[in-house]
């Protein structure tokens, strides 16, 4: 199956009826992926966001009693720092802010602010719905909830700004998960797939996909919910890393055009 239908095939896309006739959806292109480079995970990490900034790692994990945000040597993986999350508190998405992190939680409406260097917790906000994936444009913190809708967020009081509904050949996405801005796009996983997705910020229309697969079935048998899932963009070195929930590595890779024919 080409991979340009792949999203309005699969269970993560659902098709609600036609799109309007006076637009035309945009294109899904395939991309492909080489690996660059392996570098070891901790196996005990529910991966829910990752970044790169200040020659580290970030990484938000999830699970009751468990989550945490900590800061990782991409070398040997070894976690350099780490908070713990409060209570029983299911961390989720990690984006850098300035000089700090955010962090979000999955039902308990709290998004965290963490102070970069330190890891010390320096405030909190308050938001409606679930908390999925998070990442920054600059001027928004993007927010998704697994459902189609990706909400722009005031990175100082957490407020909506303003939303937009994220499509695939006209038809919805559900279930967006980890997000990376990179070079004025949105990059994201889908939750229990292995292909990552490029996404127009300004209009939600997705314009690519990523087949990972081959990552997957690398690692051999893993828990069925040690799924894809992280993504991070090393915007001087023009690298990109991805990992998944529970995977013993993380891998270094880059995008390159599919073969056609």
């Amino acid at each position: 199956m080409p991979l340009s239908l792949a999203l309005a095939t699969t269970a993560a896309v659902a098709q609600t009826g036609a799109p309007p006739a006076a637009h035309v959806p945009v294109p899904v292109e395939a991309i492909g992926a080489r690996i660059v480079a392996r570098y070891p995970h901790d196996r005990t990490a529910f991966t829910q966001g990752l970044v790169w900034q200040d020659g580290s790692l970030f990484e938000s994990t999830g699970q009751p009693g468990v989550s945490d945000v900590r800061r990782v040597r991409l070398s040997d993986g070894k976690v350099l720092a780490r908070t713990k999350l409060p209570g029983l508190q299911f961390g989720e998405g990690l984006a850098v802010d300035g000089a700090q992190l955010v962090s979000i939680t999955w039902q308990d409406g709290i998004a965290h602010r963490w102070d970069r260097k330190t890891l010390k917790s320096v405030g909190r906000a308050r938001y409606s719905g679930e908390g999925w994936g998070l990442a920054s444009d600059g001027r928004s913190l993007i927010l998704s909830d697994g459902t189609p809708t990706l909400r722009f967020m005031d990175p100082k009081t957490f407020k909506e700004q303003r939303r937009v509904t994220i499509t695939a050949n006209g038809r919805p996405v559900h279930n967006l998960n980890e997000l990376e801005m990179i070079d004025g796009k949105l990059w994201g996983n889908i939750w229990h797939r292995d292909y990552i997705v490029r996404i127009d910020p300004a209009t939600g229309e997705v314009d690519a996909l990523v087949d990972l697969a081959p990552l997957r079935a690398e690692l051999g048998p893993l828990d069925p919910e040690a799924v894809l899932n992280g993504i991070a963009w090393d915007a001087t070195g023009k690298r990109l890393f991805v990992t998944g929930k529970w995977w013993p590595t993380l891998f270094e890779i880059a995008l390159e055009p599919v073969p056609q024919g």
